[in-house]
């Protein structure tokens, strides 16, 4: 999908979200796509805590560029456009591992998965270190 020109990535995206509804595994799905999306270390434009600044989900695409955080944003607002989510709960938690000096954007679903922690996919929540600080919470709406 991210490479191609931007007409064809936001067709794959819409098809991407028609097919979750269908899918066996939505949730591992959605992290095959976007685990394999162009990365950049972080994206000066975005500040994760003021969604003022999110660009919505059609201008990431365009720009093709995914840091953490807007990894995350796709993921629940992929999930969050579908039919099999729309009425889940779906929140961005900012954590900070202190001991490892790392930070996290996971997505939360429905307090049972979590997704964009660890790099096979989907994990139970539980699986989540409780030491980790909890930074920012985000609960995730349908894109403007």
């Amino acid at each position: 999908m991210f490479n191609k020109p931007i007409e064809k990535r936001l067709e794959s995206w819409i098809d991407h979200r028609r097919n979750l509804d269908n899918s066996d595994d939505p949730l591992q799905d959605t992290w095959d796509l976007w685990h394999t999306a162009p990365f950049v270390p972080h994206n000066q434009k975005i500040d994760p805590y003021h969604n003022r600044s999110w660009p919505s989900p059609w201008e990431i695409i365009a720009e093709n560029k995914y840091d953490d955080f807007t990894r995350a944003l796709m993921i629940g607002w992929t999930l969050k456009m579908t039919q099999k989510f729309r009425d889940s709960a779906i929140e961005i938690k900012t954590l900070v591992d202190n001991d490892h000096s790392r930070e996290y954007n996971i997505v939360c679903v429905d307090n049972t998965w979590v997704i964009n922690y660890s790099d096979i996919g989907p994990v139970a929540a539980d699986s989540v270190p409780e030491s980790f600080r909890l930074e920012n919470l985000i609960e995730l709406s349908p894109p403007r």
